[in-house]
């Protein structure tokens, strides 16, 4: 994606006035111009991992190099463990990450599983003001994807959340790469999805991209979903909580990933379309007398069946649990302290509902940035 190649005009009204100014390039933010306008800001770098050891450590290590010793911009790297089988947590350790098992943050709360989760439970571990997210599997990763994430957060106070945009090629079994093929789920799903429903969201190139940073308190206010519907449900979520003009995206470049199968994505659009109706449901937009069925039959190329349960559970508002925060946590959080029991959530069939999403205190104009 070239991030100063989709003018404005060619896009609906809705959202061509958000495009352009909202829009930037991860060349726009060169690590060291960043230094000053971070100050005494803290960032976490959060890695969701699950058998990952051929990338995290690269991943890690180019971080480390280039914005921690090279150019201080990241405070601590944490890689979430999601139960992997492989050497993923000893590769980023090695790197130098600080690494917490998915299961060992809050423990008083019952264990779940899915992407969603290991993302909640990084927030959780984490220390910094500011909380970028970026997935392990990245084949061409760059420090840029997360320097230019924390470029308008840094830089501009009236902006709360970044989202990563990037071509995504999809590698064919002959090693060649199309271009424009990847992202098959945003194409076939999400992104009519939004434009149907949630049509000021249309302006994001990738939604469901795993490149994205915040606000800690932003992150904290909204509602997790525990499996692959969580990019999506904060998207929305954010959207209703802050406002569109609080939202930027930066164009990454290239991204270059490992693939799944055609089955896996089926079972991935399900969770995604079961965020989409809760959230629906949840904003009064549609009434239904029951929740959707969350079973996915699946056919293979010799006729053989298999039958996927694609529902999909929900963490709270991390604030709702955790309560009043202290105005500075401690830099580590190795065996966080016992949390009351909050109804994280009763099913993974059925979305609950999530408790009221709190307003955030008014943030200066879009006029009243930081040079």
């Amino acid at each position: 994606m070239d991030g100063h190649s989709h003018p404005s005009r060619r896009l609906p009204a809705l959202v061509g006035d958000w495009f352009g100014p909202h829009t930037s390039a991860a060349a726009d933010w060169p690590p060291h111009t960043l230094l000053p306008a971070k100050g005494a800001t803290t960032v976490s770098v959060v890695l969701p991992a699950r058998d990952e050891q051929e990338t995290v450590g690269g991943i890690v290590a180019a971080i480390r190099r280039d914005l921690v010793e090279d150019v201080p911009l990241v405070d601590e790297i944490i890689v979430v463990d999601s139960r992997s089988t492989d050497a993923t947590a000893v590769r980023a350790t090695e790197a130098g990450a600080r690494v917490v098992s998915q299961d060992d943050v809050l423990p008083g709360l019952p264990s779940l599983s899915g992407k969603g989760e290991a993302l909640w439970k990084g927030l959780a571990a984490s220390t910094g003001d500011i909380v970028v997210y970026a997935d392990s599997d990245l084949r061409n990763f760059g420090s840029h994807f997360i320097s230019g994430l924390l470029g308008p957060l840094l830089t501009q106070p009236h902006v709360h959340f970044v989202k990563g945009a990037y071509e995504r090629p999809l590698t064919g079994p002959d090693g060649v790469a199309q271009r424009g093929a990847g992202g098959r789920v945003t194409e076939l799903v999400a992104r009519p999805m939004l434009n149907l429903y949630w049509p000021e969201l249309a302006g994001f190139v990738q939604p469901l991209g795993g490149e994205y940073a915040a606000r800690r308190e932003v992150l904290e206010a909204v509602p997790f979903v525990t499996e692959y519907g969580v990019e999506f449900g904060l998207l929305v979520d954010l959207l209703q909580h802050i406002g569109l003009d609080a939202m930027a995206q930066v164009d990454l470049g290239c991204r270059e990933h490992s693939h799944q199968s055609t089955a896996a994505l089926g079972r991935m659009a399900g969770q995604i379309m079961l965020t989409a109706w809760s959230r629906l449901e949840r904003q009064g937009r549609i009434v239904a007398s029951e929740p959707p069925a969350t079973g996915l039959l699946q056919f293979d190329a010799d006729g053989n069946t298999t039958l996927s349960d694609v529902g999909v559970a929900e963490r709270p508002p991390l604030a709702s649990v955790l309560g009043a925060r202290a105005t500075a946590r401690p830099p580590a959080m190795s065996s966080p302290p016992p949390v009351p029991a909050e109804p994280s959530v009763t099913s993974p069939m059925v979305l609950p509902l999530a408790p009221p999403m709190p307003a955030l205190p008014a943030v200066p104009s879009a006029t009243e940035e930081v040079a």
